[in-house]
């Protein structure tokens, strides 16, 4: 299934560069959505990153730094403009 261009979502996944986290990351991107994928440690996310150049932002993030969140979400909406789905 592939998705006009006006059907693309945006998602913000944390933890997403192991279990559920990478699940949801490589799902969203394989069904066309683009995706911020946030984790402490972002190794795996570049890996993704070669094949999804375009729809795939890894982000380092340490969730616990609040200051840390808000800049990150900023960031994400620069670059996409605008979140639709948040994990």
């Amino acid at each position: 299934m592939t998705h006009s261009d006006e059907n693309k979502r945006v998602w913000f996944i944390t933890g997403a560069s192991k279990g559920l986290g990478y699940a949801f990351t490589r799902s969203a991107l394989k069904a066309g959505d683009r995706v911020v994928a946030v984790a402490r440690t972002t190794g795996k996310l570049e890996k993704l990153k070669e094949e999804y150049q375009d729809t795939l932002l890894p982000l380092k993030l340490d969730i616990t730094d609040r200051k840390a969140v808000f800049s990150t979400v900023e960031l994400a909406v620069e670059h996409f403009g605008c979140l639709d789905v948040v994990v």
